[in-house]
């Protein structure tokens, strides 16, 4: 295994892990952006006001991007299985 060949795979494993995440990182910013206009709106100040709301949001997001996420994952995997994808 050559140097060039391991960097490809790390690539292709840190390509992989932000795709998978991106829904779910773009689904916290967005709930979190609202929650917190709501704060400003309404001057309620609370903390912990933003975490029920998001991990509703995320489970719901789970919910609707979990196949999608877990294809893109099985296909990491089958590529690092078939190791000649690195290869040529």
């Amino acid at each position: 295994m050559t140097q060039g060949q391991v960097l490809d795979i790390a690539k292709d494993g840190l390509y992989t892990i932000i795709i998978c995440a991106a829904p779910m990182l773009l689904i916290s910013l967005v709930v979190g952006l609202i929650v917190s206009i709501f704060q400003t709106v309404t001057s309620i100040q609370e903390q912990t006001l933003t975490f029920v709301p998001k991990v509703l949001a995320i489970f719901v997001g789970i919910m609707i991007f979990g196949s999608w996420i877990l294809n893109n994952l099985i296909e990491f995997i089958e590529r690092l299985w078939d190791f000649s994808y690195y290869l040529g």
